[in-house]
């Protein structure tokens, strides 16, 4: 098994220079939430602390409703099959791991994003199986009609992009794979912080929307976290949901592996996805530190790319990434190049709204010295 090199290392002279800056660093690189999780879920962990007991691979009934509870009214289905639900230990651990559960290996593909989270790579790997790049069907030749074709990923709205698929997309995708026998599984982490035009409300389309799936979900699954919604990335919690027979394969390994997420962290979740105040002020944090960065970013001579939904801004100067953050870094101000995202990345950063109302001020006056 042939793993890259971890990327987040090679940014470790970047972040020196940005930590020597006289008013310290603004960290726009991990994408890290910054604010304190919710009271409902803190005190829904502490009520739960006393965990003697061993938890359940599977969650428990409550949870596993409350999951498609929350599809019914936060995402706009409203079939979601409480069988069909699995509470994960943070969705990354899923991602990697989805295609070793699927039982893929030498000879299987797996297409992801050609701009994308780099787990979905590495998550191949791991398997065996090997890693297919492409934004479209039509890439990927005569391995689309072979059977190959194991698992296709896709990721709405996408990090780092910040791009939004639409139902018509996504559509085509899942006929594509089910003419092949191929999985599709969606990594919609980023659901809940739409920012412009029709995505603006909430109205990010999932892959078991009924218009995209056709009323059903066999062969989809769908990966949420309540990292970004909930501020709450320490707890590793998330959940995978969808097709009943693909979630009782997975649990099938899980039970044997121990892969559990523990019984506090189930309670907190529960708390979490029956309260949805805490999720739009955490919006409107991310909103207001949205429009700073924009703005500050504009000025700066930077254009900012795609980027309608999601946690991060896609920028550009026209020049090779690393230009970019190294002068960034100059400034104090750190962020991630393109390149960890895959070659079609290699001009553009990913810039994080994950710092504080400060930390962010501080980048926009900094970025001011910049000239457009």
């Amino acid at each position: 098994m042939q793993l890259p090199d971890f990327p987040w290392d090679s940014l470790a002279p970047a972040a020196a220079r940005a930590r020597a800056h006289p008013d310290g660093i603004v960290d726009l690189s991990v994408g890290t939430p910054v604010d304190p999780t919710p009271q409902v879920v803190q005190d829904a962990l502490r009520a739960a602390s006393d965990a003697h007991g061993y938890p359940q691979t599977w969650g428990t009934s409550d949870l596993r409703e409350a999951v498609s509870g929350w599809f019914a009214r936060r995402r706009g289905v409203p079939d979601v099959d409480p069988d069909g639900v699995l509470p994960t230990i943070g969705s990354k651990e899923l991602v990697a791991w989805l295609p070793t559960l699927l039982g893929l290996g030498a000879g299987d593909l797996v297409v992801h994003p050609e701009v994308a989270y780099p787990t979905y790579d590495v998550g191949a790997r791991i398997a065996g199986a090997t890693p297919v790049p492409a934004d479209g069907t039509a890439q990927l030749g005569p391995a689309s009609s072979s059977g190959r074709v194991r698992l296709v990923w896709v990721n709405s709205p996408s990090n780092p992009t910040g791009r939004v698929l639409g139902r018509a997309h996504l559509a085509k995708v899942v006929a594509w794979a089910r003419e092949r026998g191929a999985v599709v599984a969606s990594d919609e982490c980023y659901a809940e912080l739409g920012w412009d035009g029709e995505w603006a409300d909430g109205g990010v389309p999932s892959l078991l929307d009924p218009q995209v799936c056709g009323g059903s979900h066999e062969g989809l699954l769908v990966v949420y976290s309540l990292s970004k919604q909930s501020s709450a990335a320490g707890y590793r919690a998330a959940f995978a949901a969808g097709d009943p027979r693909l979630v009782s394969r997975l649990l099938a390994v899980r039970k044997h592996a121990g892969m559990i997420v523990p019984w506090p962290v189930q309670r907190a979740m529960l708390a979490a996805l029956g309260d949805d105040a805490h999720v739009a002020e955490q919006k409107e944090l991310y909103r207001g530190r949205r429009g700073v960065l924009c703005a500050a970013l504009l000025r700066a001579g930077l254009r900012i790319d795609d980027s309608q939904a999601g946690l991060y801004l896609w920028a550009t100067r026209d020049e090779p990434a690393a230009a970019t953050v190294d002068d960034l870094a100059d400034l104090g101000i750190l962020v991630a190049p393109g390149t960890f995202y895959g070659a079609a990345g290699a001009r553009h950063v990913r810039v994080a709204l994950t710092a504080s109302d400060e930390r962010v001020q501080a980048a926009a006056q900094r970025l001011a010295t910049l000239t457009g």
